[in-house]
């Protein structure tokens, strides 16, 4: 700056996108370039705890590979187009596409940054109204689809999920979790290795049940392997333990649930000594596991997403709310809690129908209007009525996420019309025929209405645009509220409620929740203007005892659904006693997470992928000695890796921080496919662990694919 010249740089209080964890971010600019990014101390949620992911909103922000303009794809090429121009082709193609095949011809798929964008939640859902078409899909199927149908069931709402109250508790048990890398997953907690320690220094326990030693198992008081995909026996066993020692303390649940003791007669059969083989671990374990949760003065036990993507997640999950209910662990403090957040989503949403409708060719239920990912392919490339011909992504890449994604991969490229609402040219948006480019999370409102719900301590905080907004650019829900209202008037509709959401904006939705709910600050209902006064946000307390409030069934009481979920015994006995295991050389295939990855985008930023771990790549296949010796493999070593749908070659990292019998290969990964534009992420491509998963096994009670506990075979590369 020259002397005499008058500073334009700028200090702004948002959050941090990247993940659950809600991070309040100081952001300085000077005009529309991005000086720094750093925690916000001030920020009474986050304490100004950031993980290094938050700078890389710098580099989504700057990043050369970001699409701005739309783009549609031409014998020359890809070309610039102007936006009305680009919404009206794209609506009229939807449209055509419907006019020829039917209103099932044009399916969606949305990936998991809708999750954290109030414009997507709220105005995307006219978009899929103005479609009428069933073939809806997202990341729910291959992520949290168990958390979400347990508490549909138990509680009548989707999400209304309680959250472990961590902060307060003495015992925290996880399974198929590993916060410290995902800081939290459907527990919205900055500080997550600050509140793992306290509770320790408070003489609690954190106790880790995992087939691998992961960041949070190297801090815990106690790890235990298991075998992937077991961990429903486990549960079953840990309650028949509880009847049978007499643990059972349900207290005032039992007004809420008078049923919920009849659970004791359909885990009879499973005592420690019959399912302790099965899942690796002795009678005496599971035994000592009961003892230590009940003895403690307050307990949890929370389950993420190891426990869901398998076999039988959905029934792991439902016994996991079942064991905190028979020791008294729901809606008490130290155990599962209820959130209270102040602008509640919750009452103007859908509560989450389930079975309403099928997929055409495998039959598997459609939940909260989503059919499971798996079916995705199969319905794109088979004959017949409803048969998929239209595609519209909106921010995802399910060539890379879901089971199969050779095959999705492939089936993309028979669609007649394809459109991708993302700022990247990923390996699934490079299939489209137009793509509609978004701005990115700093250049648009924000509120985070899902992960309030999820968050382990009340609070509130609205983050305005950092950036006003570019000529020829567009947000999220201007591009869904756009395609709407041009395939309504298509459709001979009428278009008159859209100027009235053009007007209200999705903050103005907002301003709506929070004034109707159930805070208030200095006498006055809070809204937005509140929240812009006080840009770092509001502490609103702890979490606090909810029942019978928190749960949506009109008779208040917990629905314990034991038809629907026991009924999965059956399938249960079949799969582990009754049928054969296979006597062969196979190894369990389960994922991992990386701090520094939680979608591909991320990828294509330097500073997230730059860094050795021991001289590899991140994307490598982790084994223990055990197995390395067994398949004369080497550290390094070059391996090939075959499933029953595809095989990939990546290096070999042996560690006996994985359990024998099982291999493990993060998500996420394999940028080499011919056309997508992504420079960074293409130098550091590894391979895609989705090319082993398989489409056609997944969570019969849900739907849900099974990414854990995937039979896979190895080799040393020649």
């Amino acid at each position: 700056m020259t002397s005499g010249s008058v500073s334009t740089e700028q200090k702004h209080y948002s959050t941090c996108t990247l993940c659950e964890a809600m991070c309040g971010i100081e952001v300085t600019t000077d005009k529309r370039e991005i000086l720094s990014i750093v925690g916000d101390k001030k920020n009474p949620f986050s304490e100004g705890h950031v993980c290094p992911k938050a700078m890389a909103l710098k580099d989504l922000y700057e990043d050369p590979d970001r699409i701005k303009m739309p783009l549609e794809r031409t014998a020359e090429g890809w070309q610039e187009i102007p936006w009305e121009e680009a919404l009206d082709k794209v609506a009229t193609a939807l449209f055509e596409t419907q006019q020829k095949h039917g209103p099932e011809s044009v399916a969606t798929y949305l990936g998991n940054p809708n999750a954290h964008n109030m414009g997507s939640i709220l105005f995307g859902p006219y978009f899929y109204r103005a479609l009428k078409s069933h073939n809806r899909y997202s990341a729910t199927s291959v992520d949290q689809l168990p958390h979400h149908i347990v508490s549909r069931q138990l509680f009548g709402h989707q999400s209304q999920i309680p959250i472990p109250d961590i902060d307060h508790t003495q015992y925290f048990m996880i399974i198929g979790g590993n916060p410290l890398a995902s800081n939290g997953s459907i527990m919205t907690v900055p500080h997550i290795k600050r509140r793992l320690k306290a509770i320790q220094s408070r003489e609690g326990k954190v106790v880790v049940i995992d087939p691998k030693k992961s960041e949070t198992a190297d801090m815990s008081s106690e790890h235990h392997f298991i075998k992937p995909g077991t961990d429903a026996l486990l549960l079953l066993a840990m309650i028949n333990t509880l009847f049978a020692s007499d643990k059972v303390t349900p207290e005032r649940l039992l007004e809420f649930a008078p049923h919920l003791l009849d659970i004791e007669a359909y885990v009879a059969p499973y005592t420690p000594l019959k399912v302790a083989s099965k899942i690796g671990m002795t009678p005496a374990q599971i035994e000592h596991l009961v003892s230590d949760f009940c003895a403690a003065e307050s307990a949890v036990c929370y389950g993420r997403m190891g426990a869901s993507v398998q076999a039988f997640g959905t029934l792991t999950q439902y016994l996991i709310m079942l064991f905190n209910m028979l020791t008294g662990n729901l809606d008490r403090r130290g155990g599962m809690m209820f959130t209270q957040p102040a602008a509640d989503f919750l009452p103007h949403s859908g509560r989450g129908s389930i079975g309403n409708f099928h997929t055409r060719v495998r039959k598997l239920p459609a939940f909260a209007g989503e059919f499971p990912v798996s079916a995705l392919a199969e319905e794109m490339t088979t004959p017949g009525e409803g048969q998929i011909k239209a595609m519209v992504i909106g921010a995802g890449n399910p060539v890379l996420t879901t089971p199969n994604g050779q095959q999705l991969d492939t089936a993309f490229e028979k669609l007649d019309f394809v459109v991708a609402i993302d700022f990247f040219m990923t390996e699934t948006a490079r299939h489209a025929n137009i793509i509609l480019p978004p701005v990115t999370a700093l250049e648009r409102d924000h509120y985070d209405i899902v992960f309030h719900n999820f968050a382990v301590r009340n609070s509130t905080k609205y983050s305005p645009a950092i950036f006003p907004p570019e000529a020829n650019s567009k947000t999220d829900w201007q591009i869904y509220l756009g395609l709407a209202e041009r395939l309504d008037s298509l459709n001979g509709l009428p278009t008159d409620k859209y100027s009235v959401l053009w007007d209200k904006t999705p903050t103005g939705v907002i301003d709506d929740m929070l004034q109707t709910g159930r805070y208030k600050h200095a006498d006055k209902p809070i809204s937005i203007a509140t929240l812009l006064d006080l840009p770092h946000g509001i502490d609103l307390g702890p979490l606090q005892p909810d029942l019978p409030d928190a749960i949506f069934h009109t008779d208040k009481k917990i629905d314990m659904s034991f038809d629907y979920f026991m009924s999965d015994l059956t399938r249960l006995d079949k799969h582990f006693f009754e049928s054969q295991t296979p006597d062969d050389d196979s190894l369990q295939l389960i994922g991992r997470r990386h701090l520094k990855t939680n979608n591909s985008w991320l990828h294509n930023s330097q500073r997230m992928v730059k860094g050795t771990n021991n001289g590899l790549s991140r994307c490598t296949a982790q084994l223990h000695p055990d197995d390395a010796a067994k398949w004369s493999i080497e550290d390094k070593q070059m391996i090939n890796v075959k499933s029953r749908v595809g095989e990939i070659s990546l290096p070999a990292e042996i560690t006996d921080k994985i359990m024998p019998g099982v291999i493990s290969i993060p998500h996420g990964w394999g940028h080499n496919k011919k056309g997508m534009r992504w420079q960074v992420a293409q130098q550091h491509a590894g391979v895609s662990v989705n090319d082993l998963t398989d489409e056609m096994v997944v969570d019969e009670l849900s739907g849900n694919a099974v990414l854990n506990g995937v039979p896979v075979w190895i080799k040393a590369s020649a």
